[in-house]
């Protein structure tokens, strides 16, 4: 039964995509919120900054510019509101899904930390750490909206330890480099039409979009990766940064869960044909590789300025392929088509005491989801960053930071067609999303 190896597939493959995509707090499916002192300036110093280890995050040879022991702790509140409107979707059989739009609010609160350490292990070289959540997101659908074959709820979180060499090779040249170890977990569901299959394969009484069940994926990892770095002072007052930091492939590994309906058309597939059974599956998660270059400038000694632009190789999303345990349910390919994508930002600081700083910054952030494949998981689309910092040194050994930044984003279409590969069991959906982030970042830094 082809038509009953379709819907499971897009029961399970759909929903598994999500646990490689975010929300609206970066771009794609990253996060890059880890430092309030450079979040002040909306990251644009964050390469060549190197203003605190907490830099050591976007460029590794930022380490070797600080000395003695240091720890610094991050924590970054971040509260996206994503809106959905004007919702409509057709199911697998041409009829209309019913249900509302998703929600008044997709995306629930959150907080990423982050940690920092430093020591130095000789005079010019400093051994560095940072734990980051690189990629997450939580998004919450309705269970009867008009997508839900095409998503319900996601979950993502990240853990990304790098610990990292940097050395001192002059006063005016500093290099990093690190070692990424990732760990990924997800978890995500969606719907499934049996009321459609029931249809095709001409069960008594079956009714498109009103029989549904469900699909549930959990897999982790671990994965590895690398970070480099490099920092230059050409001439006084002027610093470069150049940084590398390298995809990440994952193998995720897990459970699909399946619930049946109620009405038993999926119970009745399951047994004729060994369809809609729990099963392992795996897919491929690869995090983007990504260059940055950047430039901090020394108008007066309590004055700087400084701009940043990063290139993301998101082509690397060119499509998810999804095996299963289960041999009756063949390998599934989605295409995603991501393009790579471009971040720039400019900034300032001004010190108008020796212990106050201030810094603003604005950013200009590239989605790498083209409109015809963009998902309800990934209501994704460009934004632009307005960013303000203060920091406050009440000792040398203590140093607080605290950044807010709000992300005003372009409205995000939804127009998947049924025809797009992986959309034949699921159907068509349009809409809208309209969403906007408000980020406060509150960091803590020690030396001893």
């Amino acid at each position: 039964m082809p038509s009953v190896r379709l819907v499971a597939l897009a029961g399970v493959s759909a929903a598994t995509i999500t646990l490689i995509v975010t929300d609206a707090r970066a771009s794609g499916y990253e996060i890059q919120q880890h430092s309030a002192s450079a979040l002040g300036n909306a990251l644009a110093g964050g390469i060549a900054g190197a203003e605190d280890i907490t830099y050591g995050f976007f460029n590794p040879a930022a380490f070797a510019r600080h000395d003695g022991a240091q720890a610094a702790l991050v924590g970054t509140l971040i509260a996206p509101h994503a809106d959905p409107r004007r919702a409509a979707g057709t199911t697998a059989a041409g009829t209309p899904t019913g249900g509302g739009s998703g929600g008044s609010d997709l995306t629930p609160d959150s907080v990423a930390p982050a940690f920092y350490g430093l020591l130095p292990v000789a005079d010019d070289v400093r051994l560095g750490l940072s734990v980051t959540v690189p990629w997450g997101l939580e998004t919450d659908y309705s269970e009867g909206w008009a997508g839900r074959y095409h998503a319900l709820n996601t979950r993502l979180m990240t853990v990304n330890l790098n610990p990292v060499l940097a050395w001192r090779v002059t006063d005016r040249l500093q290099i990093g480099a690190g070692l990424q170890a990732q760990y990924a977990d997800g978890e995500l569901s969606e719907a499934i039409d049996f009321g459609s299959i029931g249809a095709s394969a001409s069960f008594p009484g079956a009714t498109p979009g009103a029989m549904d069940g469900a699909a549930e994926v959990e897999a982790d990892d671990w994965a590895f990766g690398f970070n480099l770095g490099i920092l230059l002072e050409p001439i006084d007052r002027l610093r470069l940064g150049l940084a590398y930091r390298s995809r990440v492939k994952h193998e995720l590994e897990g459970d699909a869960r399946f619930d049946l309906d109620a009405a038993g058309i999926g119970a009745t597939l399951s047994a004729a044909t060994g369809a809609f059974v729990n099963t392992g599956a795996r897919a491929e998660l690869v995090t983007p590789d990504s260059v940055s270059m950047g430039a901090h400038y020394e108008l007066a000694p309590d004055w700087a300025v400084m701009a940043q632009a990063k290139w993301t190789n998101w082509s690397v999303f060119d499509d998810l392929t999804i095996e299963f345990d289960n041999p009756i349910q063949d390998d599934s390919i989605t295409t995603m088509d991501w393009r790579d994508t471009w971040f720039f930002a400019v900034g300032t600081t001004w010190r108008p005491a020796p212990a106050w700083t201030l810094r603003a910054g604005a950013a200009y952030d590239e989605s790498p989801v083209p409109d015809r494949t963009r998902n309800p998981r990934i209501p994704d689309a460009d934004r632009y960053w307005l960013s303000l910092g203060l920091g406050y040194q009440p000792t040398p050994g203590i140093a607080l930071d605290l950044a807010y930044t709000h992300f005003f984003m372009d409205e995000a279409e939804i127009d998947l067609s049924q025809t797009l590969p992986g959309n034949a069991a699921r159907g068509s959906l349009t809409g809208e999303v309209h969403s906007q982030v408000d980020i406060l970042s509150l960091q803590l830094r020690l030396s001893f």
